[in-house]
């Protein structure tokens, strides 16, 4: 079932950023864990037939998230995600890489600064995704490798997860 729940997208250029606005139909520590927790963000950050798979996570100030985007055909794509700052059930940022199998960030893709803050209470949470690129050209790459349809695609997989708990 699709949801009507509020979704904008927008790309700023000038800034090289893309901003991403969501609300999900459920209380902010349900969406804050599905976010911050390995065993939640496996069920649906990749978007469909893809799935993710962690490998390893330590969420903290300094620490990272290295999964792989597992295919159909059971190809893996790996990246990783360094968490700079976490302010609990408020915000967290980090730099986001493509990597390899042993967390090596792969330098031959754009390494980006994502900014996710929460905004909720009991009912409904706003999650507002701010994704800054060193250059314009790695804006474009992202977006030439799918990342809104695939992005979009995975967030709406997160309103099943709260749809069916």
């Amino acid at each position: 079932m699709k949801t009507s729940q509020l979704m904008n997208f927008s790309i700023d250029r000038e800034n090289k950023k893309i901003s991403v606005e969501r609300e999900f139909n459920a209380a902010i520590e349900k969406v804050w864990q599905a976010w911050t927790d390995s065993n939640m963000l496996d069920q649906w950050w990749a978007p469909k037939p893809w799935k993710a798979r962690t490998k390893s996570m330590d969420f903290r100030e300094g620490g990272h998230w290295l999964y792989a985007m597992v295919g159909p055909n059971g190809e893996e794509q790996f990246a990783r995600a360094d968490y700079k700052t976490i302010i609990p059930l408020k915000q967290f940022t980090g730099d986001d890489s493509f990597a390899d199998v042993n967390g090596n960030i792969d330098h031959s893709f754009p390494v980006v600064f994502w900014t996710v803050n929460f905004d909720g209470n009991n009912l409904n949470t706003k999650v507002h995704i701010e994704i800054t690129y060193k250059d314009l050209a790695d804006l474009d790459k992202y977006l030439e490798l799918g990342f809104r349809e695939g992005f979009t695609a995975a967030l709406e997989n997160l309103d099943e997860i709260f749809e069916h708990k």
